[in-house]
């Protein structure tokens, strides 16, 4: 388990931006289990929608994505390197995200070629798929 203390070693990621709370579980080379607890104090929501805030979809898959950078870090890429989306496929959004809910992000590794990593990820809330999609990136040569 990662608190965000961490997770900040792993993710070049801050405030605003760092959208994981905590790693619950991580498989290297398999899999990696984060937690988002969202709250009203997010900065989106305030144009997203007032009145009727709801997580944006991109920000639900950045969430998954900053747990597959930790999961791959775990599982071999460098420490220090940036990691870059390549594509974002079947991406999906079932259910809306909204304050009060904690994400449960379950990231697997789909392929690992060189400093190429394709994953799945699903966001759940209360049991719930919240949203899905598959997404690759790269782990490049510049540092961080």
């Amino acid at each position: 388990m990662m608190d965000i203390k961490e997770i900040q070693k792993f993710l070049p990621h801050r405030y605003p931006f760092l959208l994981v709370d905590r790693i619950i579980d991580v498989e290297p080379g398999i899999k990696a289990i984060g937690i988002k607890n969202v709250t009203m104090n997010e900065e989106f929501f305030q144009g997203h929608f007032p009145g009727h805030p709801i997580m944006p979809g991109v920000l639900i898959i950045e969430s998954m994505a900053q747990v597959a950078g930790v999961l791959a870090i775990c599982s071999g890429a460098p420490m220090g390197k940036s990691i870059f989306f390549m594509s974002i496929e079947r991406a999906k959004f079932r259910k809306p995200v909204v304050p009060g809910d904690q994400l449960r992000l379950e990231i697997t590794i789909l392929q690992h070629r060189g400093n190429v990593w394709k994953f799945s990820g699903n966001a759940i809330v209360e049991e719930k798929l919240a949203a899905e999609a598959e997404f690759t990136a790269m782990v490049t040569d510049k540092e961080i």
